[in-house]
């Protein structure tokens, strides 16, 4: 597959997707291997994310993986070959593209592009999470988890270093002692007990609400809030997280709001709020 081709759903070998309406569900499918992850998987990622963020009737993207499992991290036969090789290898062909088009380089690498990406993510953690898998779980915009689900970052316990980008946003999600914890001991913990660490925006009951509600969270973008006012708000926020600076972040923020407002979907969003009806952007 390269870069500009992408298949048809039942033809992807790692990676199945679909949409409800507005919304895009991209699913994590090895069942076989609990949805481990491996370069085939990695690699349709990201041709699916990069196809579906060029749909204009898209609005955000659920990321969820084939039940029971999201994605245990690193499949076992991958990790093996690595300490054979004694390297690491990612697994991609050479001409796979990051979505997100025109990256500023530090979005530009393996998941840290989802914050550049046009579209909100937004992870459906309906079971067991690992390693690398986590680590692209906190790369979404938001998270919701399934209270039963295991949590680990699985690394120490190989041998390993955190991994892909964990060391940089475990401590903004749920702080540095937290963060250390996790990513110094790998042990196990479950999304019910660390429901309140500010790494879910809502913790259910089983997988099967867990997507429920990550889909109608992308449904409620879609009906009542401006596209391009989304896209450029995560914008906002994600560069803002590397800017240190507060002036700069609102002499911006005047910019955008000086050109929003000559803008059809503000026209269309007061004419809604005015009129007691939902916007039709």
């Amino acid at each position: 597959m390269s870069a500009t081709e992408i298949p048809a759903s039942e033809d992807l070998r790692a990676i199945r997707y679909r949409f409800d309406g507005p919304v895009a569900i991209v699913e994590l499918h090895r069942p076989h291997r609990a949805n481990a992850w491996n370069g085939t998987m990695h690699g349709e990622f990201l041709a699916v994310m990069r196809h579906i963020e060029a749909l204009d009737n898209v609005r955000a993207v659920v990321v969820t993986g084939t039940p029971p499992a999201f994605s245990v991290g690193g499949d076992s036969q991958a990790l093996g070959d690595h300490a054979e090789r004694g390297s690491y290898e990612t697994g991609l062909a050479n001409d796979v593209a990051r979505p997100g088009g025109e990256l500023r380089h530090e979005f530009d690498e393996d998941l840290s592009w989802m914050f550049g990406y046009r579209l909100p993510i937004i992870a459906a953690v309906n079971g067991s999470v690992a390693g690398v898998s986590f680590a692209l779980a906190c790369f979404c915009d938001l998270r919701f988890g399934s209270a039963p689900a295991k949590i680990t970052t699985a690394a120490p316990k190989l041998g390993l270093p955190a991994e892909y980008g964990l060391s940089w946003t475990l401590p903004r999600l749920v702080g540095t002692s937290r963060a250390a914890d996790l990513l110094l001991s790998g042990r196990v913990v479950t999304v019910a007990e660390s429901a309140d660490w500010g790494l879910w925006n809502e913790v259910l009951p089983d997988g099967e609400a867990t997507l429920d509600a990550a889909v109608t969270y992308g449904h409620l973008l879609a009906a009542t809030t401006g596209p391009h006012a989304v896209a450029h708000a995560k914008r906002q926020l994600h560069e803002d997280l590397l800017r240190g600076d507060p002036a700069a972040s609102v002499a911006e923020s005047k910019e955008l709001l000086d050109a929003a407002m000559g803008t059809d979907e503000y026209r269309e969003g007061i004419a809604a709020f005015l009129e007691r009806r939902l916007p039709k952007f």
